[in-house]
C-alpha cells in the first residue's frame, strides 16, 4: 500500500514510518521540521527505496490534497504537542490541531481514503473515573486555563472525524496515553521522562512538579505503534475510537523520578517545584490518568508488551548514545 504519515519525522511518527516500511509499504512522510533535529529520526527510513520525505505543512491545503490523492491510507499524527509548549502557544495549538486536521479529513473524504487520527488521553481532561474508557465523559477546567485548549482541539478533531465518518469516510481515532521511548525530546510526547533522563544524566536536580503523587500510565513507543497500525488495518476499527496505553505501567511521578535516578545511577537530587515555576500561574494538573483498553483488546487484538522498567532501560541507552551530554546541560534529539 501507499501510506501517508503526517508528522512522520516526529517521535511517534518516525517509529510508525519505520514499522510500515518493514511491512513492505511505500511510505510518504510529511513534516514541517518544526523541531529541526527531528530529521535525524528518519535516518533509517531514508535508506529504504520505498520511503519519500516531503517537507511541508498540514496547513497547506494543496500539498495535503496532492499527497492524499496518491495514498491509500493516512496516519495523521502531525500536531502541536507537549503541555509546556501548548501552554505557551495556545493560538498556534488551536490553529494547527484543528485547521490542519480539517484539511486532512476533507481531502481524505474527497478521495475516500482510510484515515487513522492520532488523538490524546487529554480529551478526558480531569475526569477521575479511573480507568478511563472510551465512553467516559470529558471533564475540563475553565477556558482561560491554556492547558485545556489542547484537549478541546483534539476533541474537536474527533468530532470532525466522526462527522466525516457519517458522510462515508473510513476513519478511526486512537487516544495515546503518555508515549515514551527512543527519539523522545522535551518538546512533545514523553516530556517528563525526557526531562528526568536529561537531568539524571547531567547530574542536575531532577525536578518533580508539585507533590509528585500524581500518576500516569506510560506506554512504550513500539506498543503505541502496534496499536496504531492495528487501528488502520482492522475493518472492525472503522468508525471507532480506541485507548492506546499500558494500564499496568501506572506510576507516581515521584516514583518515576526515583526509578530513573536508579537506572541511570545518577547522583542527582530529587527536588519538588511548584507548577507555576514551570508552567506559569494559569495551569491545572490531572491527579491520575489510567486507560481502560478492553475495547482495543477485543476489537484490535491490542496488548502492550513492554514493562515500564524495560522500556526505560532502552530509552536511557538511546539517550546516552544520541544526546550530547554535558556536565550541566544536554541537547535532546
Amino acid at each position: 500500500m501507499r501510506i501517508l504519515v503526517t508528522g512522520g519525522a516526529g517521535f511517534i511518527g518516525s517509529h510508525l514510518v519505520d514499522a510500515l516500511l518493514s511491512l513492505g509499504h511505500e511510505v510518504f512522510a510529511l513534516d514541517n521540521l518544526f523541531i529541526k533535529d527531528n530529521e535525524a529520526n528518519l535516518s533509517k527510513a531514508k535508506s529504504n527505496k520505498n520511503f519519500h520525505f516531503i517537507k511541508g505543512d498540514i496547513l497547506d491545503k494543496e500539498l495535503v490534497d496532492a499527497l492524499i490523492e496518491k495514498s491509500d491510507t493516512v496516519y495523521h499524527l502531525a500536531a502541536i504537542v507537549g503541555v509546556k509548549y501548548v501552554v505557551d502557544n495556545t493560538l498556534l495549538t488551536i490553529l494547527v490541531n484543528v485547521e490542519g486536521t480539517l484539511n486532512i479529513l476533507a481531502s481524505a473524504h474527497k478521495y475516500k481514503r482510510r484515515v487513522v487520527l492520532a488523538s490524546s488521553s487529554e480529551v478526558y481532561g480531569r475526569n477521575r473515573r479511573i480507568p478511563l474508557s472510551e465512553r467516559t465523559s470529558r471533564l475540563l477546567g475553565p477556558t482561560w486555563i491554556p492547558r485545556w485548549c489542547y484537549s478541546t482541539a483534539k476533541a474537536l478533531d474527533e468530532h470532525l472525524a466522526f462527522a466525516y465518518y457519517h458522510s462515508g469516510l473510513p476513519v478511526t481515532c486512537v487516544r495515546y496515553f503518555n508515549i515514551y521511548g527512543p527519539r523522545i525530546n522535551s518538546l512533545g510526547y514523553g516530556t517528563v521522562i525526557a526531562n528526568f533522563i536529561r537531568q539524571a544524566l547531567t547530574g542536575e536536580p531532577i525536578t518533580v512538579h508539585g507533590t509528585g503523587n500524581q500518576t500516569r500510565s506510560f506506554t512504550y513507543v513500539s506498543d503505541a505503534v502496534e496499536g496504531t497500525i492495528l487501528a488502520g488495518t482492522k475493518n472492525e476499527a472503522i468508525g471507532e475510537v480506541f485507548n492506546i496505553g499500558s494500564p499496568k505501567n501506572e506510576i507516581r511521578i515521584v516514583d518515576l523520578a526515583n526509578l530513573i535516578k536508579k537506572l541511570t545511577n545518577s547522583p542527582s537530587p530529587i527536588i519538588h517545584i511548584p507548577y507555576e515555576d514551570y508552567f506559569g500561574s494559569k495551569h491545572e494538573d490531572v491527579p491520575r490518568r489510567v486507560p481502560n483498553i478492553n475495547k482495543a483488546r477485543k476489537l484490535l487484538g491490542f496488548e502492550p508488551k513492554v514493562s515500564l522498567e524495560e522500556g526505560l532501560v532502552m530509552t536511557i541507552e538511546w539517550c546516552k548514545k544520541n544526546w550530547e551530554i554535558h556536565s550541566s546541560q544536554s541537547k535532546g534529539c
